[in-house]
């Protein structure tokens, strides 16, 4: 019983808190901390729990490190938000070195896939009914970023069924 509960909560953390961050992000245009910091100290409770090693919880700790310096010299440039740069951490911390690189690189895709679909909805003429939401106000805004957190949970969850946490949960 213990361990189906146990491979239920490691199937749904990391989807169930990406699908939040993107839908944050594309809401408020924020993503929270404590969304990062939950996923890390989910990460922290499951990864033993789930069996990994002292050696590939260093590996994924070690991914989200790069990760996070990553995003915070990207951050520094103006090029992301900050909640995007801690949960791509996050997300990298969960994912770990194996699959980096494919989600890094949904990551680019889907959030360059993303930008042209903003560029585009903001060159647009809103209908009367969608004038009045604030979130469409605010995505609508040309001064507005681009909600990135949509693009890295898209990724995360594109590579998530290739990560050890798939495979554990299916155990």
């Amino acid at each position: 019983m213990f361990a189906t509960i146990v491979q239920y909560v490691l199937f749904a953390a990391f989807p169930l808190a990406m699908a939040y961050a993107a839908a944050s992000d594309l809401l408020t245009m924020t993503i929270s901390n404590k969304l990062a910091l939950a996923l890390a100290l989910a990460f922290a409770v499951l990864a033993p729990v789930a069996g990994l090693t002292w050696e590939a919880v260093g590996l994924h700790v070690a991914a989200g490190a790069a990760v996070l310096a990553a995003g915070f010299l990207l951050f520094t440039l103006g090029w992301i938000g900050g909640g995007d740069a801690k949960l791509a951490a996050a997300a990298g911390l969960w994912i770990g070195w194996n699959d980096l690189v494919e989600y890094l690189s949904l990551a680019a895709i889907f959030g360059g896939v993303l930008t042209v679909l903003i560029i585009l909805f903001r060159r647009s003429v809103l209908p009367a009914f969608a004038i009045r939401v604030p979130w469409v106000q605010r995505l609508h805004d040309e001064g507005a970023g681009v909600p990135y957190g949509v693009a890295l949970a898209a990724a995360g969850l594109a590579i998530y069924p290739h990560t050890v946490w798939l495979r554990m949960a299916a155990g």
